[in-house]
């Protein structure tokens, strides 16, 4: 009878073990896809720019302001960064801007900004980076006067 009841418990264990694996899987197919990426934003407006000082029998100092950033993000290549302003600069003033380019790009230094894109930054493939510096440079000659006004910028990045 000993030997019944062993040979029993064992019986069981396998029959219970062999409906335990029977149940335990399941399998999915799972799909994925990547699309195209690119992004860019901004930190903020910056400061105005004012001009107000120059030395005698010279154009005015520019103002300039470094205070905002640019992040970008792209899993594309050889994409680029152009900039515009809404409308033309008054008379006898400029606005310039410079953004520092992430890894692998090339910035074009001061640009002067009009109202057709310019290159800004071009080279760049394949990353996601943050707190890229964007300098603006506001210079007047004497000959603009006194004035104010206010332009919108607007950065793009686009293939290039």
């Amino acid at each position: 009878m000993k030997k019944f009841f062993v040979i029993l418990v064992a019986g069981l264990f396998v029959f219970a073990a062999g409906q335990a694996m029977a149940g335990n899987t399941a399998q999915q197919t799972v799909s994925f896809q990547i699309t195209a990426i690119n992004e860019i934003a901004v930190s903020g407006n910056p400061g105005q720019l004012v001009v107000n000082a120059s030395n005698a029998g010279e154009d005015p100092d520019p103002a300039t302001d470094n205070t905002t950033s640019y992040s970008v993000t792209t899993n594309g290549e050889l994409k680029k960064v152009v900039g515009k302003i809404d409308s033309a600069m008054p008379s006898n003033t400029k606005l310039e801007v410079q953004l520092a380019a992430p890894t692998g790009g090339s910035s074009a230094g001061y640009v002067e900004l009009g109202e057709s894109d310019q290159n800004l930054v071009t080279g760049i493939s394949k990353l996601s980076e943050s707190g890229k510096t964007i300098t603006y440079k506001f210079s007047a000659q004497a000959e603009a006067g006194t004035l104010s006004g206010q332009r919108t910028v607007t950065f793009t990045l686009t293939d290039g």
